[in-house]
């Protein structure tokens, strides 16, 4: 069998509602508000690391605080309520970080409709664009003149060789667009063919498997490549394979 035929038969196997359930993007899917699903979309992608029961649980933890209504919250909050999340930790992102994410979003929202504006500075339909797009919202959003030094690298950046994977990930939440009721499809600008596929540790070990990976080391460039091959299989769509390399990764032996 050729790679691409067994790629889409796990890609056909693995893009099904039932995926849901397991993984972080469960945590978006438990709203409908379009500003909600990129909030908690977002907040579930910067806490995507480590088991993913505990990844889930502290999501809700999460958004507990914020009432289960995270646009709401982020216009209309008082200080007072901010109190809880002084306590709220997930390894390394801290009350620190949460507090500055919730300034962001307030800030944001206060002045834009959608996170996707964030994420447009500069976009144009080069099939390239992403690592430009990824560099300009890195600096976005810590443009608040109180934004911690430490927040920084919970939000990675292709400036500093990062593989970006948890950003990519939510960008494909966000972007992609099919029947199958897993991934969102409710930005337009940012098109599928320009998504760069999120290079985890279990995509990682897959792609190299099946000879898609020929860098050493895990970066940027790692996940470029990784997505230019995967162009090939299928030019407008190419991170749909994320589902078939990852799948394989953590639920096959």
């Amino acid at each position: 069998m050729e790679l691409k035929e067994f790629l889409d038969q796990k890609v056909a196997e693995y893009n099904q509602p039932d995926f849901i359930t397991l993984d972080p993007i469960s945590i978006p899917h438990r709203f409908s508000k379009k500003q909600d699903i990129e909030i908690a979309g977002f907040i579930a992608a910067t806490l995507a690391w480590g088991q993913r029961k505990t990844i889930i649980n502290k999501c809700l933890e999460l958004l507990a605080m914020m009432d289960n209504a995270p646009h709401d919250f982020v216009l209309n909050h008082q200080e007072e309520d901010l109190r809880p999340f002084l306590n709220f930790k997930h390894r390394t992102f801290n009350d620190i970080d949460t507090l500055y994410f919730i300034a962001f979003f307030r800030w944001f929202y206060q002045n834009y409709e959608s996170l996707e504006e964030a994420f447009t500075i500069g976009w144009t339909e080069e099939v390239d664009v992403m690592e430009r797009l990824l560099i300009n919202f890195h600096d976005f959003f810590f443009q608040l003149p109180d934004a911690p030094q430490r927040t920084r690298k919970h939000v990675a950046t292709p400036k500093r060789k990062a593989a970006c994977k948890r950003i990519n990930m939510f960008l494909r939440w966000m972007v992609r667009e099919d029947d199958k009721g897993v991934d969102f499809g409710i930005w337009k600008t940012i098109k599928p063919y320009q998504l760069i596929c999120p290079c985890d540790l279990h995509v990682d070990r897959v792609g190299r498997k099946l000879g898609l990976i020929s860098r050493k080391q895990t970066d940027w460039q790692t996940a470029v490549e990784l997505t230019e091959r995967l162009r090939i299989f299928d030019p407008q769509d190419p991170v749909k394979y994320d589902f078939a390399l990852f799948g394989m990764g953590i639920l096959e032996p």
